[in-house]
């Protein structure tokens, strides 16, 4: 009895090692990536060939004086995130920029119940919301140098656009609920949330503005109305023979990027595990731009609130465009092949 009295205490004691060396083990992992997340470091250490790729890239040539620019946003934020300090420096040589947000950010729920004050933002909270990152917008787009009379906001549906390129009937908003542009400082106010309505707005900005060059996302972004606003460009690009002023870049890059999260203005932005396969130009910022684009991002008040380390993690060296895009119009997919994640480095 005594012996299985002792072997059942020593059971329990090695059970219990074990359980403290699994419960170590995962606290050391937790640690390790918080570090590869977080630390300005990490770069250097964890990820020296990332570092050394993206300087090694060409440089992209600057944007001229007496060259006029569309930035085609799906979200007030993405214009600052992926090219603030672009356009505060093309703005600065001397060019035109025009910006032009596809939605008005009225989706993202976790901004519209911290300014409801509630966990259920009833719908009126989520177009308020759309309100007030238009507003947001305006003030970025002024930190970057750009003219009110050079911005456009068109309004369809936040978390919707991909859904409005598949089909041709009209679209309801997932989060307003409206049918209809619900806002009256739009392109068109009151238009039905149809692909053919925007198509018309955004090619009459097209249009007006005749941009020689055009920033748009790349199909390889994870977000769905990235997609939509890069399958939508293209389209409307390829009917104007002006596929070759396209300039790609990606904001939802997969796997935590960008990495480390913060602002760590003395590093290189990298390329996204999503971006992987495609052949990148590195934009170098000089300190104005970076405190420009910093400055557009603090504007974006509602965003910075509920995730300050993920936008400052943009604020970096340089900005990646490229010119190349493997998105297919026909069908929306796109090919990410030869992506990997960072262990490919």
């Amino acid at each position: 009895m005594r012996r299985l009295i002792g072997q059942g205490l020593g059971g329990r004691r090695f059970g219990s090692r074990r359980r403290d060396w699994v419960l170590g083990a995962l606290l050391l992992l937790a640690l390790a990536l918080a570090y590869a997340i977080n630390a300005g470091s990490a770069l250097v250490v964890l990820y020296p060939r990332a570092v050394s790729a993206v300087r090694a890239l060409p440089e992209l040539p600057p944007i001229r004086a007496g060259q006029t620019v569309l930035m085609v946003s799906p979200h007030p934020d993405d214009e600052s995130l992926c090219c603030g300090g672009m356009i505060a420096g093309a703005v600065r040589a001397g060019a035109q920029v025009y910006i032009v947000w596809v939605t008005s950010g009225d989706g993202f729920e976790l901004d519209g119940a911290l300014l409801d004050r509630t966990f259920r933002p009833r719908l009126v909270a989520t177009e308020k919301l759309g309100r007030r990152r238009m507003d947001e917008a305006a003030a970025a787009a002024a930190a970057l140098g750009v003219p009110a009379s050079h911005i456009t906001f068109l309004g369809y549906p936040d978390g919707a656009l991909l859904k409005m390129w598949n089909s041709p009937d009209p679209v309801r908003s997932p989060h307003t609920g409206a049918l209809r542009v619900p806002y009256e400082r739009a392109l068109s106010p009151g238009a039905v949330y149809k692909a053919a309505n925007l198509r018309r707005d955004l090619g009459s900005v097209l249009d007006k503005v005749k941009p020689d060059v055009v920033l748009l996302p790349s199909t390889s972004d994870f977000h769905r109305d990235h997609i939509a606003t890069s399958l939508f460009t293209q389209q409307l690009l390829k009917q104007r023979g002006w596929t070759s002023r396209a300039r790609y870049w990606i904001v939802h890059g997969g796997l935590e990027w960008p990495v480390p999260k913060g602002l760590h203005e003395g590093f290189p932005l990298l390329i996204s595990p999503r971006g992987f396969h495609l052949p990148w130009q590195r934009a170098d910022l000089n300190q104005q731009d970076e405190d420009q684009k910093l400055a557009a991002l603090n504007a974006h008040r509602t965003q910075m609130m509920v995730m300050r380390r993920f936008m400052e993690a943009f604020v970096r060296q340089n900005e990646l465009i490229t010119l190349k895009e493997t998105g297919n119009p026909a069908d929306g997919t796109k090919s990410e092949e030869e992506d990997g994640g960072y262990g490919g480095f």
